[in-house]
């Protein structure tokens, strides 16, 4: 099943997506779009032009658990996406996902306005792989 998963930012909101065999998470664009309209639209053409089965939203809850305004906002959004299309839309934990993607864009000496274009997408990526691994372990449960 193809997957996209979706970092939510204020200005940049980051896509990742995965392979039909949920093996590869690779990173799709970053949108630049502080409009929640507007960004729900941009993210449902990514949806069909990708032809996306389900959107993962990362969920940034605290560090403790709880659920702050961005968590609230995050929900939100999925909700509005969800509204708007016609396959699941699931809030996934993104806890650290943005520390990761910076740590990793250190390793790749990836720095300056090359870094803000894929910090988000990279974070996304990030929340794609976490997510498609609790699918591949689900599975193997069974």
């Amino acid at each position: 099943m193809k997957i996209m998963a979706v970092d939510l930012g204020d200005c940049r909101t980051g896509l990742a997506v995965c392979d039909k065999s949920e093996v590869l998470a690779s990173p799709l664009e970053t949108i630049c779009e502080n409009d929640p309209e507007r960004l729900a639209q941009k993210i449902l053409s990514a949806v069909f032009s990708n032809e996306v089965e389900m959107v993962v939203v990362g969920n940034p809850v605290n560090m403790d658990g709880s659920i702050g305004e961005r968590a609230k906002k995050c929900r939100k959004f999925a909700e509005r996406l969800e509204k708007m299309l016609s396959i699941s839309v699931i809030l996934w934990d993104e806890r650290q996902s943005t520390a990761l993607a910076n740590q990793y864009l250190n390793i790749t000496n990836t720095r300056g306005k090359k870094r803000k274009r894929v910090v988000d997408a990279a974070a996304a990526t990030i929340i794609l792989e976490s997510y498609l691994k609790y699918r591949k372990n689900q599975l193997e449960n069974i």
